[in-house]
């Protein structure tokens, strides 16, 4: 009997990607056999009741990708096998140290598996778009970072654009969108709840200081999330604290932790630690300092840069044995405050 090539009507896909996707999921999960033949040109399209050109642009298609053959006489088989490599477009948001980290685990876990394409969508919900109509119907796997302003109008189109992608071929990485529906795969950090998880684990030592000040600099677009759970940690456990915008140095006093967002190697850092060490302070005893999110380089930073950061190694694991097991889930990954001098 022969698989059923499927077309949803009321899918915002042109109907040749449809038939694109459907077969080569038949032949990926095996459904579709090396020799097997599709229906003729003629019989799929007045079994979808769709135009004979739509069928033929599909099967051209599918035959330059090396997925199905003709023979004279016979029409189109299928030339997939075992031994092709799973095809993943990587659609992140922008390259970080902790991207690498994520993306060099993701690659050492599926191994010589896979053929992985990168694209790089800058937090332009126009330019996501565009990729995402662009290359429907061309990989086994979609692998996403869906990050971009938490405005209304903005996340809605990207829901949009994301439903357009099978949800046996997607998979979310390092946020999961809860207004998404469907059976997707999703390996994530949930900010606010992660927060207030890590600050617990150093409960003891932040007991010892007066006071946590947070510095929230502009560029952080989870801020408000992370900065909820902040709120909700400090006001259980009745730690003091103060929100700043911006670095002021009659603010660095001694006794006081302070937690940079968006810290790692950047200027907010470098300030307050010159100012610090102005003032006498010797951090990691006199103040003390953590960063949000790891990096390699944090190991030798101030002889160790104490970090609150999700497991972007772990990440990168889980998601590469989600496609390898072709069992989608969704993930919230290990959360924790990695101690190292300077607190």
């Amino acid at each position: 009997m022969i698989p059923k090539i499927e077309m949803k009507k009321e899918s915002q896909v042109p109907v040749y990607k449809q038939i694109i996707e459907s077969v080569q999921d038949l032949a990926t999960r095996g459904k579709f056999k090396n020799g097997d033949f599709l229906p003729s040109m003629h019989e799929l399209a007045d079994e979808l009741q769709i135009s004979k050109e739509t069928v033929k642009k599909a099967y051209s298609i599918l035959r330059e990708k090396g997925i199905i053959e003709s023979a004279q006489g016979k029409g189109f088989y299928v030339t997939n096998n075992s031994n092709t490599k799973i095809k993943i477009l990587v659609l992140f948001d922008k390259i970080s140290t902790y991207k690498q980290v994520l993306f060099g685990s993701f690659q050492e876990t599926i191994g010589d598996s896979s053929e992985i394409s990168i694209l790089l969508h800058n937090q332009d919900i126009a330019l996501f778009e565009h990729f995402v109509e662009e290359n429907i119907g061309k990989f086994d796997f979609y692998i996403i970072t869906p990050h971009f302003p938490l405005k209304p109008d903005i996340q809605k189109r990207v829901i949009q654009s994301l439903k357009k992608i099978p949800n046996r071929k997607l998979l979310l990485i390092d946020r999961y969108i809860k207004e998404l529906p469907g059976n997707y795969g999703s390996v994530y950090q949930d900010f606010e709840r992660d927060v207030f998880d890590g600050l617990m684990q150093g409960i003891d030592i932040l007991k010892q200081f007066n006071k946590l000040n947070v510095i929230i600099m502009t560029g952080s677009m989870y801020a408000p999330l992370i900065e909820k759970g902040i709120k909700k940690f400090c006001a259980e456990n009745q730690i003091k604290i103060e929100i700043h915008r911006h670095i002021n140095p009659d603010k660095i006093k001694k006794k006081e932790v302070f937690l940079i967002l968006n810290g790692q190697i950047d200027v907010e850092l470098i300030e307050l630690v010159r100012i610090a060490k102005m003032k006498g302070c010797k951090i990691g005893k006199d103040i003390g300092i953590i960063s949000y999110n790891e990096s390699p380089i944090n190991e030798i930073v101030l002889d160790g840069l104490t970090v609150l950061s999700t497991d972007f190694k772990q990440m990168g694991e889980l998601a590469a044995k989600m496609i390898l097991e072709k069992k989608n889930k969704k993930i919230r990954c290990d959360f924790r405050l990695i101690r190292r001098s300077t607190f």
